[in-house]
C-alpha cells in the first residue's frame, strides 16, 4: 500500500510560500510590520517542527530499512547536512530582521534558495525512497509525532496556514486528506481565528 504523500508536499509549498512572502516584504521595506513578523515566527516554528520529526522519526526508519546500500545510506547523510546548512541562514535572517539589516533581502534569498534545493532534493529522491521502503504505520508514526507537537492548538494554526492563499484545487487536495472532524473545525474555527492573526499582513 502507498503512502499518501499530500501533507508533505502542501507543507513544503507553505514553506516556500512563507519565504516568498518575506522576500517581498524586505524587497519593499515592510518587514518591520507586526503581520510579516508573526509570519516570520510561525514559519520558522513550523520549520522546526517539521525538520525534528524528520530527523527523529522519519529518517532513522528509512535508514534500517536501507542498511547495505550504500547510495541511500549516503541520501539521508545529505538530508541530515542540507538540515544543518538551514540553520545558520535562519539564524542569519533572525538576526537582520531583529536588526533592520539592509542586508535583509540578500539573506532571505540565500536562505530561500538553500531551502528550495533541499524541499526539491528531498522530493525527487528521498520521497520516492520513503514510498518504497517505509509502510503506512511507519508513515504513521512520523505523522503522529508531528501531531502530538502540534497538539490541538497548534492544528488550529497548521491547517489554515498551510491552505493560506492556495490555489482552489490544492486546497480541496490537502483538505480531502484530513478526516472529517479536522475539516469542519477549520472551516468553523480555525481559519476565522487564523485569519484574524493577521500573518504577513504588511
Amino acid at each position: 500500500m502507498s503512502i499518501d504523500l499530500t501533507v508533505m508536499y502542501a507543507a513544503h509549498d507553505a514553506f516556500r510560500r512563507d519565504l516568498e512572502r518575506l522576500g517581498k516584504a524586505a524587497a519593499d521595506g515592510t518587514a518591520d510590520t507586526a503581520g510579516v513578523r508573526a509570519g516570520w515566527a510561525n514559519f520558522t516554528r513550523q520549520l522546526h517542527i517539521h525538520h525534528t520529526a524528520e530527523d527523529s522519526d522519519l529518517w532513522p526508519r528509512v535508514e534500517r530499512r536501507v542498511e547495505g546500500r550504500p547510495r541511500d545510506v549516503a541520501l539521508l547523510a545529505e538530508m541530515a547536512a542540507e538540515h544543518a546548512e538551514l540553520d545558520p541562514r535562519l539564524t542569519a535572517v533572525e538576526r537582520a530582521l531583529r536588526d533592520r539589516s539592509a542586508e535583509l533581502p540578500c539573506l532571505v534569498h540565500a536562505l530561500a534558495t538553500t531551502l528550495d534545493d533541499h524541499l526539491a532534493h528531498e522530493e525527487r529522491s528521498a520521497l520516492p525512497l520513503i514510498q518504497e521502503v517505509l509502510n503506512p504505520e511507519d508513515w504513521a508514526a512520523f505523522t503522529g509525532r508531528i501531531r502530538r507537537t502540534q497538539g490541538l492548538r497548534g492544528a488550529a494554526v497548521f491547517v489554515p496556514w498551510i491552505v493560506d492563499g492556495v490555489a482552489p484545487a490544492d486546497r480541496a487536495t490537502f483538505l480531502g486528506a484530513l478526516p472529517p472532524p479536522v475539516r469542519a473545525l477549520n472551516r468553523l474555527f480555525w481559519e476565522p481565528g487564523y485569519r484574524r492573526t493577521g500573518l504577513w499582513r504588511s
